[in-house]
């Protein structure tokens, strides 16, 4: 998409944004989208997009570090229940308790028995969540192996995203097959009927953020929508079914 026309798409998308929030406010919708994905998938540019003209005050990220000591001996959801949204709020996760079927699994930060019993606790929590009035959207940003080496090297560069670096990202690439395992085991376990995966081809930022919002706007319901704006199709966003994640995914 030419830049010039990116700009436009994406400041009529930040006005429905505003108007959604807007909703969410006046009818004490709670809202919670997660994102998650591989690293250096873009969650962090995804989410600053999405907040850039939303009001501080109604709008929350949470991007919860390592767990304590005192966590570990907790509930294992119980640590994020207390960032759940309120009526009138909507809040982003940049990962989420999906941690546990992901890099945990992966780096051998839980246990067997820990990693099978999240996938029939999550259904009932989150089922949970639908009941008691929540709304739950779950994205995951998915790119290219050849990408993320780009990326990660460049966090590594540049001197104002060498905050990204961590011991995680190091061993990205030499986990690659272990991390798209785990990630297609937790999309087909996860992807319920009541809050279902999208998975975002994530290899443009750019438009990547322009096909998410889009997305998530056009599955909220909310006043004044501009349904024309949001007909394009970029082609970028993908319902989790096996099919797609058999042939879809990096």
């Amino acid at each position: 998409m030419e830049k010039t026309k990116e700009k436009e798409v994406l400041h009529k998308l930040f006005i429905e944004l505003v108007k959604l929030q807007k909703e969410i406010i006046s009818s004490n919708i709670k809202l919670l989208v997660i994102l998650e994905g591989r690293d250096a998938a873009g969650k962090d540019g995804t989410i600053k997009t999405i907040i850039t003209h939303l009001s501080a005050r109604e709008t929350r990220v949470v991007a919860l570090g390592k767990p304590s000591d005192w966590q570990r001996r907790e509930w294992y959801f119980q640590r994020y229940t207390a960032h759940l949204p309120a009526s009138g709020e909507f809040v982003l996760f940049n990962r989420s308790w999906y941690n546990r079927a992901g890099v945990e699994k992966v780096m051998g930060f839980c246990t067997d028995k820990e990693y099978k019993s999240f996938f029939t606790e999550v259904e009932l929590f989150e089922k949970g969540l639908i009941d008691a009035g929540f709304i739950i959207l779950k994205y995951y940003l998915d790119i290219s192996k050849d990408e993320q080496k780009s990326r990660l090297d460049d966090r590594k560069k540049d001197p104002l995203k060498q905050w990204k670096t961590s011991p995680i990202d190091e061993v990205a690439q030499k986990h690659w097959k272990d991390y798209s395992e785990a990630r297609n085991e937790m999309l087909l376990k996860t992807n319920f009927k009541h809050a279902p995966w999208f998975v975002v081809n994530a290899d443009d930022k750019k438009t990547a953020h322009i096909a998410l919002i889009t997305h998530l706007l056009k599955r909220m319901d909310y006043g004044k929508k501009n349904e024309k704006l949001l007909l394009h199709n970029y082609g970028l966003v993908y319902p989790a079914t096996p099919e797609v994640i058999k042939e879809k995914l990096f």
